[in-house]
């Protein structure tokens, strides 16, 4: 279907939902308080707040663990009086493992934040509307699951998130759902490549790690001239193997277009800005560890508008972009929220102030109640009374062996001031702990092409230092628990780090960047992933 008249209907689909925004921005203490008192009086007979009458305590995902498989097992009534529809995967940084329930109430509060982002972006950038534009997906990487009782464990269809025209969005994607069946992560490439470079009037694109689109580009000078004899004859020859019935399936909307491949063969295949003249903004993370990889996707894009996402976990919406608002504003009309302050004092989202920094609590209508996100954020501006927040990090990421107690904030702040001092800017980097030989902290680090350290032992002194700042580090390391820091070289770091979290069962375009990692053995992981590196 064309996609000006499919943008045109999600943008009148979404008006109601933005108007509704709009006037809770003038009335938030007023709208947050009545979304909390219609989750509790909705869901009271459950066996949550039937427990929990008395008083409702913050929580943590552990403090869901007996309701959640009891919901597994089939029973109803148990988080929320309305069923749960399906499993969600966690895909955040802190836990791979958790399994959020999914109500059509909880699906219809994402669609809320999203059809206002949405209303804003085709307001403030028209030019989009008439242009198809590139939602990313992810390839599947496990087969459909189901709990003992039944309910499916994963959201098949990325479009359910889009609402009710979701499917008929879907249909004027330049690349088609079918691609997400595509496990093989070159083969994925390839065919989402080719699509994309068929598509000469692209005008938006949208991916939530920047990386995913950093790395989606690369391979595009090495399989330039198979791409562009594919766009001319209308084939499709991956350089990896393709089940044989999604590429027929493929091929039949895969008319040859000789014409837009002569364009392409005029253009060097880095040139992105003239492979999409047409390309107007790219949506992506670029707060907290993924700061840095925007800027380098900025940078292969430099006449087009990067907008930082909102941020978004599986258990909740929180923020969405305004235009011309520093931050994300408060998704006011998706969920409650609270704020736990540096004090300890916990404050409603009327109550905190430009400037101070707070963790995120919230209440949902998939039987979250009080739920702590542990995601730190910075009040940049308020929007009527809504306040814009900042993504900083996370408040529970702490890698701690011994009593170092390395925060994901604390090491975020000490990199960006080595890297400052050493006029460095990577485009990996991440600290990580390594047990063999001697058990240390080491910060794998992959260089731009044109950059080069002179003295690499100075840089893991320096890195060292700075890490001894903090108390508890130092004092593990005056004890001889912890080795001297050092500094690892490694090449396509963030290829490797991304493949090692999807192989855990994350999806590619979910994986969130981390400059903090818990888990030892990433010498060994990038050492098989390339035989020749080594850390010098």
């Amino acid at each position: 279907m064309n996609a000006a008249l499919v943008h045109r209907l999600w943008r009148a689909a979404s008006r109601r939902a933005a108007r509704r925004f709009h006037y809770a921005a003038r009335h938030l203490a007023e709208t947050q308080a009545q979304m909390l008192d219609r989750y509790l009086t909705r869901n009271r007979a459950t066996a949550y707040l039937r427990e929990h009458a008395a008083s409702l305590p913050l929580t943590t995902y552990d403090d869901y663990l007996p309701y959640i498989e009891r919901i597994a097992n089939g029973e109803q009534n148990i988080l929320t009086a309305e069923p749960v529809r399906v499993f969600e995967p966690s895909s955040g940084s802190t836990a791979a493992s958790k399994l959020i329930p999914y109500t059509r109430t909880l699906q219809q509060e994402f669609q809320r934040g999203l059809a206002t982002w949405i209303t804003d972006l085709f307001t403030h950038y028209p030019a989009i509307l008439s242009r198809p534009a590139y939602w990313s997906i992810s390839p599947l990487t496990d087969g459909p699951r189901r709990t003992p009782g039944g309910l499916p464990i994963g959201i098949e269809d990325d479009s359910a998130y889009l609402g009710p025209l979701g499917a008929l969005m879907a249909s004027a994607f330049p690349v088609p759902g079918l691609v997400k069946h595509i496990r093989d992560v070159t083969a994925f490439r390839y065919v989402t490549l080719l699509h994309l470079l068929r598509c000469e009037n692209l005008g938006l694109i949208s991916v939530w790690n920047p990386t995913f689109l950093t790395l989606l580009l690369e391979p595009l000078p090495q399989w330039w001239d198979a791409l562009l004899r594919d766009t001319a004859h209308g084939t499709l020859t991956s350089p990896a193997p393709l089940d044989e019935n999604i590429q027929r399936t493929l091929l039949k909307a895969l008319p040859p277009r000789p014409q837009r491949a002569r364009q392409l063969a005029r253009l060097q295949p880095t040139d992105y800005t003239s492979i999409w003249r047409k390309l107007a903004l790219i949506s992506c993370w670029a707060d907290g560890a993924s700061k840095p990889y925007a800027a380098a996707l900025q940078e292969k894009f430099p006449n087009v508008m990067l907008q930082p996402k909102g941020l978004l976990a599986t258990e909740a919406f929180i923020t969405f972009p305004l235009t011309a608002q520093a931050g994300g504003v408060l998704a006011i009309t998706s969920h409650f929220f609270e704020f736990i302050a540096d004090s300890g004092d916990i404050l409603r989202a009327h109550q905190i102030e430009k400037g101070k920094t707070y963790s995120v609590v919230v209440t949902t209508g998939g039987g979250f109640y009080r739920y702590q996100l542990n995601d730190i954020v910075e009040v940049t501006g308020i929007y009527h009374q809504a306040p814009c927040l900042r993504f900083i990090g996370k408040a529970d990421f702490i890698a701690d062996y011994f009593g170092e107690k390395l925060n994901e904030q604390f090491v975020a702040h000490t990199l960006a001031q080595l890297f400052a001092r050493h006029r460095l800017s990577p485009v990996f980097s991440m600290l990580a702990p390594e047990d063999e030989p001697s058990f240390c902290y080491i910060l794998f680090l992959e260089l731009p092409d044109q950059q080069t350290v002179q003295n690499p032992s100075a840089l893991s002194a320096d890195l060292d230092a700075a890490l001894r700042e903090n108390f508890h580090y130092d004092y593990c390391r005056k004890l001889g628990q912890l080795a001297a820091a050092r500094v690892a070289f490694v090449p396509n770091g963030a290829q490797t780090y991304l493949l090692t979290r999807q192989s855990h069962g994350l999806k590619l375009g979910d994986i969130k960047p981390g400059v903090l990692q818990k888990t030892t053995g990433w010498s060994r992981r990038f050492a098989a992933a390339h035989p020749l590196w080594n850390e010098n």
